[in-house]
């Protein structure tokens, strides 16, 4: 389908305040009117200048739109690269019979149907040249650690969002929201703030505002859903005779047995010791057998003496 130059539509520069915008549409619709107008093309100029004009009046929307920049011209074949992300997204359905009558298959794909790179949204078509439209849900990533994502906590977050300056022009402000994170939240999980996401139009309900949950690196500890893995180095007295060691967890040190003979990689669990939830996760402990450095003279006659008195071969299944 062909590309369309909405600000060319209506006559204006890309960097027109939105006041400009306004002026330059109410400017066109006097003189194209159907109901007024006696140029031929009347209709049609009336319906394509109503079309920029729903994209360009609303910042979210322009904003989106301008981040074609100039890939296209008018006139060229227009295919939204696969790559191509506007950093929103729409819900609801598609079009009405009558919003598809009003809008070009250029303007249907990028914010109608679910076929564009913006999914669908929900028109109503009625009197006069507005519709009623669900706002944006938008889609963010929040970072938290572990330490919070097991005990629960609240936190701000602070977002860019598209809003009109004084100056009528399209800019973005910093948002700062307060966001609960629930005890046993795990990577991957939305946190959904209903209707924290853009504003609806002409009347309609705003979006939703969806957070995805990130974790943290934690010098420690590694999630697998609600499980909590942790390599736990032991020295070799106590992989070989076994015994209590205290292992590190999200809810404080507890208290394992080390089985006699333990190897370096051995995996053990700790039942329940993972992110809450029910049933909780378990974690997972790999014990990693440390050799101590032979730093002195006395340590130099222990590694003598146990290989003096130890027959031990580790290649001995090797055939060495």
């Amino acid at each position: 389908m062909e590309y369309k130059d909405y600000y060319k539509i209506l006559g204006v520069e890309r960097d027109a305040t939105q006041d400009d915008i306004k002026k330059a549409y109410r400017k066109l619709a006097r003189k194209y009117h159907p109901d007024v107008s006696k140029e031929a093309d009347a209709e049609d100029r009336f319906k394509e200048m109503h079309e920029a004009y729903e994209v360009l009046k609303d910042p979210e929307k322009r904003a989106a739109y301008d981040r074609l920049g100039a890939r296209w011209q008018e006139g060229e074949e227009f295919r939204p690269p696969p790559d191509w992300d506007t950093g929103f997204e729409f819900s609801g359905g598609g079009f009405t019979d009558a919003d598809a009558e009003q809008f070009s298959a250029f303007f249907e794909s990028l914010f109608g149907g679910g076929g564009g790179p913006f999914g669908g949204f929900r028109g109503r078509g009625g009197g006069g040249t507005g519709f009623r439209m669900r706002g944006r849900d938008h889609h963010a990533k929040v970072q938290v650690r572990l330490e919070d994502a097991f005990h629960g906590t609240s936190r701000e977050i602070h977002l860019d969002v598209p809003e009109v300056d004084a100056a009528g022009r399209v800019t973005t402000r910093q948002r700062t929201l307060r966001v609960r994170i629930p005890s046993g939240i795990t990577e991957g999980r939305q946190i959904r703030l209903a209707g924290q996401g853009g504003a609806g139009v002409e009347g309609g309900p705003a979006g939703d505002l969806y957070l995805e949950i990130e974790f943290a690196p934690h010098p420690l500890f590694h999630a697998d859903g609600k499980d909590i893995h942790v390599n736990l180095p032991i020295a070799p007295w106590e992989a070989a005779l076994g015994g209590q060691v205290k292992v590190p967890t999200l809810g404080g040190s507890v208290d394992m047995k080390v089985p006699a003979g333990s190897r370096s990689g051995q995996r053990l669990r700790l039942k329940g010791r993972g992110l809450p939830g029910s049933p909780p996760g378990d974690q997972y402990v790999v014990l990693q057998v440390v050799v101590p450095p032979a730093k002195t003279d006395e340590d130099r006659k222990l590694y003598e003496q146990m290989k003096e008195k130890m027959s031990f071969n580790p290649r001995e299944r090797m055939g060495a």
